[in-house]
């Protein structure tokens, strides 16, 4: 998949992605992450790793972006959920309670 981070294009696949981490160590997670086969690394380490750049020379963002775009989950903030999960609506948390799900289709 062709991407643009840091106005650089790259060709990047989701196993070419798991060749560059393996062996690589999670840093701590104190922002946004994707997860990796089974460890979950900060989006800029991803980002440095896949693309050879310093950190400093493109964002969060466009990592997460094209970890999205080839299959990887990528999280938020800690604590919160992943990146394009549906959470409670305010249709839903209003019906809770009266034991309806919220769907607005028959």
């Amino acid at each position: 998949m062709r991407c643009v981070i840091a106005r650089y294009p790259f060709e990047l696949t989701k196993g070419g992605v798991l060749a560059s981490m393996k062996g690589v160590r999670p840093e701590p997670v104190t922002g946004e992450s994707v997860t990796i086969g089974r460890h979950r690394y900060p989006v800029k380490q991803v980002g440095q790793v896949v693309t050879r750049q310093d950190r400093r020379d493109f964002t969060a963002v466009e990592v997460t972006r094209a970890m999205t775009r080839l299959g990887f989950t990528c999280h938020g903030r800690p604590g919160t959920a992943p990146v394009g999960v549906d959470g409670p609506t305010p249709l839903r948390a209003a019906s809770a309670p009266l034991g309806g799900t919220g769907s607005t289709t028959a």
